[in-house]
């Protein structure tokens, strides 16, 4: 089974990595996980003044700074991951990674917050759901 873990660093992601722990069906050896982390772009404007090779380079480093923890925690349970990093509008690089990718399962925390918030401003988890024909195990 291919799972894809949407993490972004926050409470959130390590609620989620702590679900994965403590259920031995998530982390079982038939698994193939890919921690993906997506980094908002930077606006065109500053890409243009910073120059490629900068702003590739910060894209890298907040990545890992998201990415390598996950890693580590997955190591110190016996799994192995591939990682991912997009940059983008998190809910649609992760539902477009995913189909693409052809992932069976996306796994990923959520805030959980009101239907009011989520009207006022998004929800990654929700677009997530909205774009993808992936099943979506939200963790709260």
């Amino acid at each position: 089974m291919k799972i894809l873990l949407a993490v972004d660093g926050s409470p959130y992601t390590q609620k989620m990595l702590t679900y994965l722990a403590t259920h031995d069906a998530t982390l079982g050896d038939s698994m193939k996980y890919t921690a993906i982390t997506v980094c908002p772009e930077v606006p065109p404007r500053a890409r243009a003044a910073l120059g490629k090779t900068t702003v590739d380079q910060y894209y890298a480093e907040e990545g890992q700074k998201i990415l390598d923890p996950v890693v580590k925690f997955l190591d110190k349970h016996g799994v192995k991951a591939d990682t991912e990093l997009k940059v983008g509008h998190a809910g649609d690089a992760i539902a477009k990674f995913a189909e693409e990718g052809k992932f069976d399962l996306i796994i990923m925390g959520t805030q959980g917050v009101s239907a009011l918030s989520k009207l006022v401003m998004g929800s990654v988890s929700t677009k997530v759901l909205a774009q993808c024909s992936v099943p979506v195990l939200l963790i709260r």
